[in-house]
C-alpha cells in the first residue's frame, strides 16, 4: 500500500504556522510527535474507531483523541446527552443541576472523593489541587513525580536546574516566564523509589505541602511502593495527590487508587471521564476540599453544563457496559499479538504499559531509536493505522480493528528488520525524523 497522499494537510499546516504559535494547541498534535510528513496534521471527523483526515484518507484510530475517547468518536448516548443539554442552554446566570448530578456521580465512582470541583482540563485540574494542598498546610513546596501539565507550579522545577524535567516531561524545555521567585518549590522524586521520596521529604520537612504523582503509566508500581508514598505522606503530615487524568476510568472506573487499594487525599481525572468533551475535576478529602470553599478558584465555563452532561453520560454508559472488561481485553490481545510478531522477526520490541494505555519500545542501540520509531510510525500510516508511541483502546474498538493494527504491526516490524539488519533506518524512511518522546515519568 502506498503512503498516504497527505498534501492538502500539510498545507493547511504551513498556514497554521504563520498564525498559531507552534502551529497546534495541543504539544502531543505537532507533526514532529509523529513521523512527520506522513502522519496527517488534520483530521475532519471520527465514527467510532474511524478517523478521516482533510485529504479523505481512512484511518483505524488507536492515538483517540490523544486519551481522551475511551468509547468511541462521536458516541451516541454521549453525542445526544450533549445535544439535549446544548438545545436548553450551556450557560446559565445560577447553577445547572447537571453538576450536582456528576459530583454525586464522581463521589459514588471515586475512592478519595468526598467532595468534587469541576474544570475544564487535567493540567488546570492539578494547578487546582495543588493549589488546595498548598492552602490547607499553609506550605509551599511540592514534591512531585511525572508528567502534570504546562503551570507554573511545575515548570518551576526546572528553575534551579534545567534538567530537572528531563526525564519526566522533556529535555531542553524552554521555561521563560515562570518567576523565578518559584525557584525550589517543585522537587522531584523516582518513580518506584521510595528513598528518593524519603530523601526530598527529609530535606524539607516541615516545608512540603503535596505529594503529586501518577500512580501507574508506562510501568507499574513495584509492590510497596504506593503504600510506601501513602505512609510518608501521613508520617510527614503532606497532602498525597494522585493524577489520574491518563488513569482515571481507564485502570479501572476509579482509576489507579480503586486497582492498586492506595487512596490518595486528593485525585484529579480528566481525559476519558468525557469521552472528549471538555471537562475534569478535582476530588478528595471532605477535611482537605473543604478549604477550596473560602480560596478564590473559579471560572464561568467550570459550570459548562454540556460538558457535564458529556461526563454523566460517559461515566454512566462506562458503567452500565462493563467497558472496562471489553477495553482490558482489547488492549492484551494488542500487546500479546505484537510480542508475538516482535519475536518472529527477531527485533526487540515490545507493548509497554497496562493493556488500556500501551507504548511501543524498540531496544535497539540509542543512534538508531528515533530513526527506527519514526519508520514504525511511517509504515503503520501506509496501512492506515492512527497510532504513535502511545496506542490508546476504546470501547468500540473489536477484534478485528486490533487484527488490523497487528497486521500493521507485522509489515512494519518487517521493514524495521531490514532496517536494522543494514544498520541504516533513514534508508527507508520517507517521513522525516520525529523529534523526542515526551518521558512522562514513571520509570
Amino acid at each position: 500500500m502506498d503512503l498516504p497522499d497527505i498534501s492538502q494537510s500539510l498545507a493547511l499546516y504551513e498556514r497554521a504556522l504563520q498564525i498559531i504559535p507552534g502551529g497546534t494547541q495541543l504539544f502531543s498534535r505537532r507533526p514532529e510527535r509523529f513521523a512527520p510528513g506522513v502522519c496527517p496534521p488534520y483530521v475532519t471527523h471520527g465514527l467510532g474507531t474511524r478517523v478521516w483526515d482533510l485529504d479523505g484518507n481512512e484511518y483505524i484510530d488507536f492515538l483517540c483523541g490523544v486519551g481522551p475517547v475511551i468509547l468511541g468518536h462521536a458516541y451516541p448516548r454521549v453525542t445526544e446527552a450533549v445535544i439535549a443539554q446544548l438545545r436548553k442552554g450551556s450557560a446559565f446566570p445560577v447553577n445547572h443541576p447537571v453538576e450536582v448530578e456528576l459530583a454525586e456521580l464522581l463521589i459514588d465512582t471515586v475512592p478519595c472523593a468526598e467532595m468534587v470541583r469541576l474544570c475544564k482540563a487535567g493540567g488546570t485540574a492539578d494547578e487546582i489541587a495543588v493549589r488546595i494542598a498548598r492552602g490547607h498546610t499553609g506550605r509551599d513546596r511540592v514534591v512531585f513525580c511525572g508528567y502534570h501539565g504546562w503551570h507554573d507550579w511545575y515548570l518551576a522545577a526546572n528553575l534551579a536546574d534545567d534538567a530537572t524535567l528531563d526525564g519526566h516531561l522533556l529535555p531542553g524545555l524552554d521555561i521563560r516566564g515562570v518567576p523565578q521567585g518559584l525557584r525550589g518549590t517543585a522537587i522531584p522524586f523516582r518513580y518506584n523509589d521510595l528513598e528518593s521520596l524519603r530523601a526530598a521529604l527529609q530535606a524539607h520537612r516541615g516545608e512540603v505541602a503535596a505529594i503529586i504523582m501518577e500512580a501507574s503509566r508506562t510501568d507499574l508500581p513495584a509492590p510497596g511502593f504506593l503504600e510506601g508514598v501513602r505512609t510518608l505522606a501521613d508520617e510527614h503530615d503532606v497532602v498525597l495527590i494522585f493524577d489520574e487524568v491518563i488513569t482515571g476510568f481507564r485502570l479501572a472506573m476509579g482509576g489507579a487508587q480503586e486497582r492498586y487499594g492506595v487512596v490518595p487525599d486528593l485525585a484529579t481525572f480528566g481525559k476519558a471521564m468525557s469521552n472528549g468533551h471538555p471537562i475534569a475535576a478535582v476530588c478528595g478529602k471532605r477535611e482537605i476540599m473543604a478549604d477550596a470553599a473560602t480560596m478564590f478558584i473559579s471560572s464561568t465555563y467550570y459550570s459548562d453544563a454540556a460538558g457535564m452532561a458529556a461526563a454523566v453520560a460517559t461515566i454512566t454508559e462506562l458503567r452500565e457496559r462493563d467497558a472496562l472488561t471489553h477495553i482490558h481485553a482489547m488492549g492484551q490481545m494488542l500487546i500479546d499479538g505484537f510480542a508475538e510478531r516482535a519475536r518472529a522477526h527477531g527485533v526487540a520490541a515490545s507493548m509497554d504499559g497496562p493493556p488500556p494505555v500501551t507504548h511501543p519500545h524498540f531496544d535497539v542501540p540509542e543512534e538508531l531509536r528515533t530513526d527506527i520509531m519514526t519508520l514504525y510510525l511511517q509504515e503503520m500510516y501506509r496501512a492506515r493505522i492512527l497510532a504513535c508511541t502511545v496506542n490508546y483502546i476504546c470501547y468500540q474498538h473489536t477484534p478485528e480493528d486490533i487484527a488490523a493494527f497487528l497486521a500493521a504491526a507485522d509489515d512494519a516490524l518487517a521493514v524495521v528488520r531490514r532496517a536494522l539488519d543494514e544498520g541504516d533506518a533513514a534508508r527507508y524512511l520517507r517521513a522525516t525524523t520525529r523529534g523526542p518522546d515526551l518521558p512522562r515519568l514513571v520509570r
